[in-house]
């Protein structure tokens, strides 16, 4: 009777057993869990990244106004930055690898937030309680808005998870949305070399958009790198596919390009209408290549899709309002140095050179322009006049300059 009985059994265990397993890919799609872990850590990242640039700079601040001799690379202040950057490297790279591509990319706006609240916090300059708040009422709202549009990108965000497996990242290559996509950035991003290299289109526009073009094949293949050593960590190993050592490269190549081409842009606008401008640009163009090839936003609905939109166009506004905020710095402008004229007395103030203030003076530098004194524009005539010292041993100036009245 159990031997009669058991292939009735094993038949009718076989159906319930596959519906489990087409069930569990499912729930897993839709889990929160792996979206939450690649968000912290995308914050954790971003964070300590700000915080690394931050004490970098302060330790070539102290070097410069010190006299210390070493090098700045001598100094724990900017070893221990080095450390943090490199940990908070690790920690974005890993981010991709649990969370949709659309939804990592977003966050880099807590580096922005991070070194606004920074910079304020380590400020050396003493402002009365409402001047603070004025001059800082900007990056009060920005950083607000940039609050609120990060919440709603996690809490909204797509929720497409897939193992980054060999087989998966080659079908996605050469899926036609993906192919057609490549088509249209590589055809975008010759016309705007050309104009940039041949017609000397320096616009902070075209720069910024061959960063941002660059940047969302960095991310693609970041992603793809990322999650596949993550797979291979968990036992499956990816690592002998040859698609990993194409992304492995294509990453590394853009990437370097990619700094070439900030590099230029710093050197021709300012640091704020880079950060601003860059996270728009980049941001939107990574989220549309993170659609096109992993497919993130495929099966949510219009809510989840417009509430992620708001969420970016908060995060955009919030960004803009920190970097308006920003000092621009003050162009070099010229002075002369009154006090090595003679009959002047010295125009330096405890070490820092003034200018002398001439009331009404037509231009930086010049003199008084008053019409009742035509006298002060015309050359004057400086009579040299010898002297005769009967000593021998001191030598003598061979002229003297006669000091004039205004009646002479």
């Amino acid at each position: 009777m159990e031997g009669g009985n058991s292939p009735d059994l094993q038949l009718q265990q076989l159906p319930l057993a596959t519906a489990a397993v087409s069930v569990q890919p499912h729930t897993d799609s839709f889990s929160y869990k792996e979206n939450l872990i690649g968000a912290l850590l995308a914050i954790f990242g971003h964070l300590v990244t700000s915080i690394a640039l931050n004490l970098q700079k302060y330790s070539h601040i102290r070097l410069a106004g010190s006299k210390d001799p070493r090098a700045y690379f001598k100094t724990k202040t900017w070893w221990c930055g080095l450390f943090l950057l490199a940990l908070g490297e690790l920690g974005v790279f890993s981010s991709y690898a649990f969370a949709p591509l659309s939804l990592i990319v977003p966050l880099s706006a807590v580096s922005v937030i991070a070194s606004a609240i920074i910079g304020i916090i380590f400020i050396k300059e003493k402002w009365k309680p409402k001047d603070f708040l004025r001059r800082y009422v900007l990056s009060f709202v920005g950083c607000g808005l940039a609050t609120v549009g990060t919440y709603l990108l996690i809490t909204f965000g797509p929720n497409s998870h897939e193992k980054m497996t060999g087989e998966n990242i080659t079908r996605h290559l050469v899926s036609w949305p993906f192919l057609l996509y490549m088509l249209v950035e590589i055809i975008l991003f010759c016309l705007l070399l050309y104009f940039y290299k041949e017609k000397n289109a320096n616009y902070i526009i075209v720069i910024l958009l061959l960063v941002a073009l660059l940047g969302s094949m960095t991310v693609v293949t970041v992603k793809a790198v990322a999650g596949m050593i993550v797979v291979s960590i968990q036992g499956n190993l990816q690592l002998d596919y040859p698609i990993f050592y194409i992304m492995l490269v294509c990453m590394i190549a853009t990437a370097i390009f990619q700094a070439t081409f900030l590099a230029q842009a710093s050197q021709l606008y300012d640091s704020s209408q880079i950060a601003s401008i860059g996270y728009i640009l980049s941001t939107t163009v990574a989220i549309t290549a993170g659609a096109t090839f992993y497919l993130d936003f495929t099966g949510e609905d219009v809510l989840h899709i417009c509430m992620f939109a708001l969420g970016c166009l908060v995060a955009f506004l919030g960004v803009f309002l920190i970097t308006r905020n920003r000092k621009k710095p003050v162009p070099f402008q010229p002075y002369i140095s009154m006090d090595a004229m003679p009959g002047m007395q010295n125009m330096h103030d405890k070490g820092i050179a003034v200018q002398p203030d001439l009331k009404a003076s037509f231009s930086y530098g010049a003199l008084e322009n008053n019409d009742n004194m035509p006298e002060i524009y015309t050359p004057a005539t400086l009579p040299i006049v010898q002297e005769q010292h009967g000593s021998r041993g001191v030598s003598a100036p061979p002229y003297r300059v006669l000091e004039h009245s205004k009646k002479e």
